[in-house]
């Protein structure tokens, strides 16, 4: 796909999309979600951008959270997100930090925390709760670049994932990398079956209120280049571009060199792309009749992604 195409906008998918090997639910009717469609699939729910703020979400397999756990990473906001994590009923709930999550980013809070924090926060006990035995034997995993394998029952698949916090510099917050640190920050990423990122691809449910396309080039062209690119994408960060897409990874021709076989994307993979962005923003953020849209409510509810559980990253 060539760097001036753009991708199917979420507003065609208003209510969702379905594949061979995918049921993918953007809006819903919240006291009756969709039935899970059965024993050979798996159900992932897709939220992001909650920042200490709770709500209902629908059950399923494996809960799955993009980043902005909390307003501004404080100790008593992380726990909120916590607790309320623990209480969903998801056997497998895997979650990052985003730019919000400021202690999460150690050593960029150690010299920065003063321009969000009156008082420093304990970087270590905010982790601690994040990331702990306790957690992880409850099925709640976080990562920060890093990868996890789970399966959701007995026999049944292994599936991989990768989640990083990073996106490209945004206003000075945490987590944030100049364009020239980008390919370090991507590089790392691995093939999986589900990847986890802050930061939306460039031009892939990215464009803000001021119609500028926010996501990374360099972590687009990296998935580009993969062998395998993963299944199911899950990102947030830019609220107002809430929605989901199936994204065609086509080659184009001036990829096309047959004299090196790492560099060339085969014909016909697609990724689902999920922003699971909960938070309205804005415009978006007032409902008719001018009522207020809470966390998670209309246009913002967690996005349903239901896989076929033989689904195969390299089908071509």
């Amino acid at each position: 796909m060539s760097e001036s195409d753009e991708i199917i906008p979420a507003t065609h998918h208003q209510e969702g999309f379905h594949t061979p090997s995918a049921n993918v639910y953007i809006s819903y009717d919240p006291a009756n979600p969709p039935a899970h469609p059965g024993a050979n699939w798996t159900r992932f729910v897709c939220i992001s951008d909650t920042h200490s703020r709770t709500f209902g979400v629908p059950s399923g397999d494996v809960l799955l959270h993009s980043g902005d756990l909390s307003r501004l990473g404080r100790e008593d906001d992380i726990r909120v997100t916590i607790e309320w994590l623990h209480s969903l009923d998801h056997g497998v709930k895997i979650i990052i930090a985003g730019n919000h999550d400021l202690p999460l980013h150690e050593e960029w809070y150690e010299d920065s925390y003063y321009g969000f924090h009156n008082m420093k926060e304990s970087s270590t006990a905010i982790r601690n709760l994040v990331d702990s035995k306790a957690n992880r034997d409850r099925g709640l995993i976080y990562l920060q670049d890093g990868r996890y394998a789970f399966s959701t029952k007995e026999g049944g698949r292994e599936w991989s994932v990768y989640g990083s916090p990073w996106q490209p510099y945004f206003g000075g917050w945490a987590f944030n990398y100049l364009p020239e640190e980008a390919c370090d920050h991507v590089s790392a990423i691995p093939e999986v079956d589900i990847l986890l990122t802050h930061g939306p691809p460039h031009k892939v449910l990215d464009k803000t209120f001021s119609n500028v396309h926010a996501g990374c080039p360099a972590l687009l062209a990296h998935l580009s280049k993969m062998r395998r690119p993963p299944l199911l994408h899950v990102f947030g960060h830019i609220h107002e571009a809430r929605g989901a897409v199936r994204y065609p990874w086509l080659q184009g021709e001036e990829d096309q060199d047959s004299s090196n076989a790492e560099c060339t994307t085969p014909l016909g993979k697609e990724t689902i792309m999920v922003n699971a962005a909960n938070q309205p923003l804005g415009r978006q953020a007032i409902g008719q009749g001018g009522q207020r849209i809470p966390c998670g409510g209309p246009g913002f509810q967690p996005v349903i992604v239901d896989l076929l559980d033989s689904a195969m990253r390299l089908e071509m």
